[in-house]
């Protein structure tokens, strides 16, 4: 064989294994895409696809991520999400209605904070106690006479511009003895701030009035019997200008209010314990007093009677 012959036959060989190549490559990709065109199979994309199988309903993958439109804001979920949920139906099937604001939770009159000014209950206070000379028991609270001589003056201080007023104050003695008195007058410098000038007899159940000043505590009381309270008008009073007083009232008195048609005016105290409307309004009107607890009670019906004692029907809470 010659040189030209051999290489003749090397170039067919070469011919026929690069057909048989191309044509059993060519068999592979049509088998392949008809086995994937077969319903119901699916391609393995290999390493190329790395994202794991979903083991659980479709649904659930908005866990993984953003949260769906339908899920229910947390507390922490922003104020519009919060105004945008659904209000939960009630038991007959309809959106609970919110309860209306400023809703009444309670009928009791104590509808106010406490307002107590220097006598607050609770408080024990310390000072002297003197004597004086008290005749049928009035004084700078203009009461009148009283009932009894369990009375006494309050020292200028406390006596608060007529806050003290009316007050049941507990006198104990360092000998150990005590009396209850009604605070009725005040009592001018030189009396000091925690001393109570007690009436002669109210002083003689602590100690022999030769005494003349007795070391005392004294505490705010809120006693179990005192009747009801009575208005008075003072003497000039009518419809254009009135001043109206509390009595018999068992816890200090820290406002007065009188109705105006369209709201309640509070008026002004004075130190001789009478609340004045200075244009008369609410002379006339109905007045509603509280005490320094906060309760508060409402009277109507009295006619401007000038000096006359009216007695109601409502008495402040003990405490």
């Amino acid at each position: 064989m010659t040189t030209r012959q051999a290489a003749g036959q090397r170039r067919r060989r070469r011919r026929l294994v690069l057909g048989s190549t191309v044509a059993l490559t060519a068999t592979s990709v049509l088998v392949y895409l008809v086995v994937a065109l077969l319903p119901g199979h699916k391609i393995d994309a290999g390493p190329a696809s790395a994202t794991p199988l979903l083991t659980t309903r479709p649904e659930a993958a908005a866990t993984a991520g953003t949260p769906s439109p339908s899920a229910t804001p947390s507390p922490s979920a922003s104020p519009s999400a919060s105004r945008s949920a659904t209000p939960k139906a009630t038991a007959a099937g309809k959106a609970a209605k919110p309860s209306p604001k400023g809703a009444q939770k309670s009928s009791r009159t104590s509808t106010t904070a406490p307002s107590a000014g220097r006598i607050r209950p609770n408080t024990s206070y310390q000072g002297v106690a003197t004597a004086y000379e008290a005749g049928v028991g009035d004084g700078a609270c203009l009461f009148g006479p009283s009932p009894d001589m369990m009375i006494a003056a309050m020292n200028t201080t406390d006596y608060e511009t007529a806050r003290a007023c009316g007050a049941y104050v507990l006198v104990r003695a360092a000998n150990g003895k005590s009396i209850t008195v009604r605070i009725t007058n005040e009592c001018p410098l030189p009396c000091a701030p925690g001393q109570i000038d007690l009436s002669q007899q109210a002083f003689a159940k602590l100690a022999d009035l030769k005494v003349g000043r007795l070391a005392i505590t004294w505490s705010l009381v809120s006693p179990a019997s005192v009747g009801t309270m009575s208005i008075r008008y003072k003497t000039g009073s009518s419809v254009y200008w009135c001043g109206i007083q509390v009595i018999g009232h068992r816890n200090p008195v820290a406002r007065l209010e009188v109705s105006t048609g369209g709201g309640w005016r509070q008026l002004p105290r004075t130190g001789f314990n009478y609340f004045i409307s200075e244009d008369g309004t609410g002379c006339g009107k109905a007045i509603r007093v509280t005490d320094i607890y906060g309760e508060q009670l409402t009277v109507s019906g009295l006619a401007v009677q000038a000096n006359v004692v009216q007695k109601t029907q409502v008495q402040f809470a003990q405490h």
